[in-house]
C-alpha cells in the first residue's frame, strides 16, 4: 500500500505557515494546503491506568459477550480461521467471541498513516499521523437555506455543496454523502454522487457503501479515474461504515468492507453510539463499547488484505433521557472523544471522530455554540479525518447552506490553531519594540510591515465594524452574511478540468449501468 505521495512532501514543509493564513477567502477560492499538519500536541485526558481499564472492558466484551455478524458466511469464516469462536444463532447469524489481544493482533498489519490520492494529486491527503483533513457533513436526507426553508435533498443540491467544498480553502476532501439526492432513485444515486464529487472537485472523496454493489461501482469508477494498476497499488477512495450497535455487524457493511479492504482502498469504522440507547450511557462504557466494536471491523480489513487502511472511528452522543431525542454537541461526548484519541495513539491506527455536530434547527448561536464544542473535542483529540466539518444541522437530519459557510469559516480558524505558535527572533518581535521605544506605537515599524499580511488569520464572515457602520449597511447577521456569500460562491464557482476521454467513460459506464436495472425508490 501507498506511504506518503511524493507530491504531498512539499506541501506538508509550508503547511505550518500556510495553513495558519487565510488571505481572503472571498478573493482566494484556491487551497491553501492540501491538508493540515498539526504543530500543537493533542490532549491527553486520562491516565494510562484508566485507559488499561477501558481497554480491559473492550477486550471482556469481545471475549464475554462477543460481536454478532448476519448474513455473510465469508466474513464469518474469516474470523474464524483467526481465532474467533463462532457459534450459530439461527440461519444467517453468528456470535463470534475473541480472546484478548487477538483483535489488536490482527491489527498490527494496518497502516498507521496512508495517502489517499486525488485525480489532482496535489491535493492527496495524508491519513493519520499529525495530518489533519476536515471534510463536510454526511447522510443528511434533507437540505436548508433561509430562502426556501427545510427540504429533500436533490441532486442540484449535491452538486452544490461539492462546489461550495471545492471552492473553500479550508475543507481538504470532497466528503461522501453530502446529503441524500431523493430526486434519485436509491439503486442509482450513488452513481451520480460518486461522478458529482470527480466532476466537479478534484479531491479526494468517500465512495458508497450502501450496498456490496454500488460499493464495487465505486471501485470501478476510480479504476476509470486512475487507472487499474494504479489504484490496486493506491488508496484513491474509502468508505465510511457504521456497526449496527450494539454489538452487531450486518451483512451489508462486512460485504462493503471486504469489498473496499480487497481492493487495497480505504474504509472508516464507526459505531454510532447514542448513551442510553444503543451504548452505556455513562462515557467511559460508550468508549469501551465504541472501541471493541471499531477495533473487530477494522480488524476484518487485514483477514482480507493484510495492509488495506483502515481507520478507527467513534460517533458519541448523549441523549435526551427525557424526551429519547439525540443530543449533539454536548461536553460529555466531547471529553469521551478525547479519550478515543488516545486509545487510538495506543493501537498506533488513524482516527476519525466528532465534528461540527449540533442540534439546532437554525444556523443560530445555539449551532455554532455546540459545534465549537464537538469540533475542538475532534481537534485537541488527535483526530486525523474529520467527516461533519461543514453544514451539520439539525441533529444531521438537514445539511445547511448557511452553516456550510459558517463552518468552513470556522475551520480556517482552525487552520490557525493548529499551526501553533512559533517561536524564533523574528517572531519574538523585540525589533518591534526596539524600533521607537517606549510610548510609540507599532504600526510604521519594520516588524509589522513585514508581518501584518500573514499574521493573523482573517474570517471571511465576522462583521468586525463598529456598530454604528455594521447598523448603517443593514445590521446583517452572521446567517444573513452567510446567505450572501454561498449564492456569491455558486456565482463564482468553475470546474476543475478533466480528461475529456475519461469522463465520457465514466459517464458511459453510469449509462449502462443505470440501463440494467429498474428504478428503485426504496
Amino acid at each position: 500500500m501507498s506511504g506518503t505521495a511524493d507530491a504531498a512532501r512539499p506541501a506538508r514543509k509550508r503547511s505550518r505557515r500556510a495553513g495558519g493564513r487565510s488571505g481572503d477567502a472571498g478573493q482566494n477560492p484556491h487551497l491553501v494546503v492540501p491538508y493540515i499538519r498539526r504543530a500543537i500536541a493533542a490532549y491527553d485526558l486520562l491516565s494510562d491506568e484508566a485507559l488499561e481499564r477501558i481497554e480491559a472492558t473492550a477486550d471482556r466484551i469481545l471475549a464475554e459477550i462477543g460481536i454478532e455478524f448476519r448474513e455473510d458466511p465469508e466474513t464469518v469464516a474469516l474470523f474464524g480461521a483467526a481465532g474467533g469462536q463462532v457459534r450459530e444463532l439461527a440461519p444467517e447469524r453468528w456470535n463470534i467471541r475473541f480472546e484478548p489481544g487477538l483483535i489488536r493482533e490482527v491489527l498490527k498489519t494496518a497502516p498507521a498513516r496512508f495517502t489517499q490520492h486525488a485525480r489532482n494529486l496535489g491535493k492527496s491527503v495524508e491519513i493519520g499521523g499529525d495530518a489533519v483533513v476536515f471534510a463536510p457533513a454526511y447522510g443528511s436526507p434533507f437540505v436548508m437555506d433561509l430562502d426556501r426553508g427545510r427540504r429533500y435533498g436533490t441532486i442540484e443540491d449535491f452538486e452544490n455543496f461539492v462546489k461550495l467544498g471545492h471552492m473553500s480553502p479550508y475543507l481538504h476532501h470532497s466528503g461522501g454523502t453530502i446529503c441524500e439526492p431523493t430526486d434519485v432513485a436509491v439503486n442509482k444515486r450513488h452513481l451520480d454522487m460518486v461522478y458529482a464529487h470527480i466532476r466537479y472537485c478534484d479531491r479526494a472523496f468517500l465512495g458508497s457503501i450502501t450496498a456490496p454493489e454500488r460499493a464495487e461501482d465505486s471501485i470501478e469508477m476510480c479504476r476509470i479515474l486512475f487507472g487499474a494498476g494504479f489504484v490496486d497499488e493506491n488508496c484513491v477512495v474509502m468508505g465510511n461504515f457504521n456497526t449496527t450497535s450494539p454489538l452487531v455487524i450486518d451483512g451489508v457493511t462486512s460485504r462493503g468492507i471486504r469489498a473496499y479492504a480487497g481492493a487495497g482502498q480505504g474504509s472508516i469504522h464507526l459505531p454510532f453510539l447514542l448513551g442510553g440507547a444503543v451504548s452505556p450511557l455513562t462515557m467511559a462504557g460508550s468508549v469501551a463499547q465504541s472501541l471493541a466494536e471499531s477495533m473487530t471491523s477494522c480488524a476484518l480489513t487485514q483477514l482480507v488484505r493484510p495492509g488495506a487502511p483502515a481507520v478507527l472511528a467513534a460517533f458519541l452522543s448523549s441523549m435526551s433521557l427525557r424526551s429519547g431525542s439525540p443530543t449533539f454537541g454536548t461536553p460529555e461526548p466531547a471529553l469521551g472523544s478525547l479519550v478515543v484519541g488516545q486509545l487510538a495513539r495506543r493501537l498506533n491506527l488513524p482516527l476519525r471522530c466528532a465534528g461540527n455536530f449540533t442540534t439546532s434547527k437554525l444556523p443560530d448561536a445555539q449551532a455554532m455554540q455546540q459545534s465549537m464544542m464537538s469540533m475542538l473535542s475532534a481537534i485537541q483529540c488527535g483526530a486525523n479525518y474529520i467527516l461533519h466539518s461543514a453544514g451539520f444541522l439539525d441533529g444531521l437530519l438537514s445539511m445547511s447552506y448557511e452553516k456550510f459557510m459558517m463552518d468552513t469559516d470556522l475551520c480556517g480558524a482552525l487552520h490557525s490553531y493548529l499551526g501553533g505558535i512559533e517561536v524564533t527572533e523574528d517572531t519574538l518581535g523585540f525589533e518591534a519594540l526596539a524600533e521607537q521605544g517606549p510610548g510609540e506605537h507599532l504600526f510604521g515599524t519594520a516588524h509589522t510591515l513585514r508581518h501584518y499580511q500573514t499574521a493573523y488569520w482573517d474570517s471571511a464572515l465576522d462583521d468586525n465594524q463598529p456598530w454604528e457602520t455594521w447598523d448603517e449597511r443593514g445590521g446583517a447577521d452572521a446567517a444573513t452574511r452567510a446567505n450572501i456569500r454561498w449564492k456569491a460562491q455558486l456565482e463564482q464557482y468553475e470546474a476543475p478540468p478533466i480528461d475529456a476521454g475519461t469522463d465520457e467513460a465514466l459517464r458511459d459506464f453510469i449509462a449502462k449501468k443505470k440501463a440494467s436495472m429498474p428504478d428503485a425508490w426504496y
